[in-house]
């Protein structure tokens, strides 16, 4: 796959799904913390779209199911996400959605699947997050939608007329790859066994280390001629590392072993689109969380401390 020259940026500043409110500012953190030069200085063509703007839907007739908080708004935001990540899709620049809460994910990634698939490619979910996000209606705790995101997107029930009109391409749930999960609900932990879902936990984290268990994902989706959307939640991070999450977990991932992961992610050249979410600036401490993950998407682009190849993107060497 050819790396990306051009990157779309389009703000989500969605807070709805979330118990706590502030993440409608992270789409302005990470410009603020400088995303765009960094991504210039890299040699990308930047195309910032601003921020989505999204109006209640009047033709909305279904019934919100019971135990969706914010049913309505959440439905008009991920119709008019998916709607948007096809038509970036389309101009042939690399999405980059900022968030706003994880209920972004419905729409970019239902919206990036209906694009790869017309092109004959399947899309495959790298879900960087402290949490699952598998719950439905029928086994969360809380009714906040932000949970229910990975779930939706590999076509659990429970949300089925989320989208409205718009078409919905879920995925395979083998396709979704959980990575650095550490908060499991107990009815959710049930249905992703029930469905085989791929989860490397810090468990395995600690066990086998990132370069492994990520170097098996690129394999598998290799090996199926796929394109990868990476969605990351900034509590994948270890809070002493990113405290400005609305759902703090301890033992995240540490700044080496997170820029390693988008290291050997940009090395694959895999990634065709990609999610920011749940960067709570209200919780911050002085832009340092904004600063880190700015860092991070630079090492996905490509941002190297050296200018020569990395040991994985180096051809074998005759013994």
């Amino acid at each position: 796959m050819k790396r990306a020259e051009r990157v779309a940026l389009l703000g989500v500043p969605v807070e709805v799904g979330a118990a706590q409110r502030g993440t409608l500012m992270g789409p302005a953190a990470l410009r603020t913390a400088g995303l765009v030069p960094m991504l210039e200085s890299l040699g990308l063509l930047v195309e910032d779209h601003g921020d989505l703007m999204v109006a209640p839907d009047s033709d909305l007739a279904q019934n919100p199911p019971s135990n969706a908080r914010q049913y309505r708004e959440i439905q008009s935001w991920a119709r008019a996400v998916s709607a948007r990540a096809y038509q970036l899709a389309c101009s042939g620049a690399l999405p980059l959605f900022l968030g706003g809460d994880h209920t972004l994910s419905m729409g970019s990634v239902n919206g990036m699947a209906r694009f790869w698939r017309e092109q004959g490619r399947e899309l495959f979910l790298l879900w960087l997050d402290a949490h699952a996000d598998y719950n439905t209606p029928s086994t969360t705790v809380t009714g906040n939608m932000h949970g229910m995101s990975a779930a939706f997107l590999c076509g659990e029930p429970g949300l089925d007329q989320l989208l409205g009109d718009e078409p919905r391409m879920p995925l395979d749930p083998q396709h979704l790859h959980l990575f650095g999960v550490r908060s499991v609900d107990r009815q959710e932990r049930l249905l992703l066994q029930q469905r085989r879902i791929n989860i490397a936990d810090m468990r395995q984290i600690d066990e086998f280390g990132v370069g492994v268990l990520i170097r098996q994902i690129i394999e598998q989706v290799q090996s199926c001629g796929g394109v990868l959307h990476v969605s990351f939640d900034v509590d994948f991070l270890d809070p002493q590392l990113a405290p400005g999450v609305g759902t703090m977990v301890p033992g995240g991932a540490t700044y080496r072993e997170a820029h390693l992961v988008m290291e050997l992610l940009h090395d694959s050249g895999l990634v065709g689109s990609v999610d920011i979410v749940e960067l709570n600036p209200f919780l911050d401490e002085r832009g340092r969380t904004a600063c880190t993950v700015v860092e991070l998407i630079g090492s996905l682009f490509g941002q190297r401390i050296t200018g020569w190849a990395t040991p994985s993107a180096m051809p074998p060497q005759p013994r």
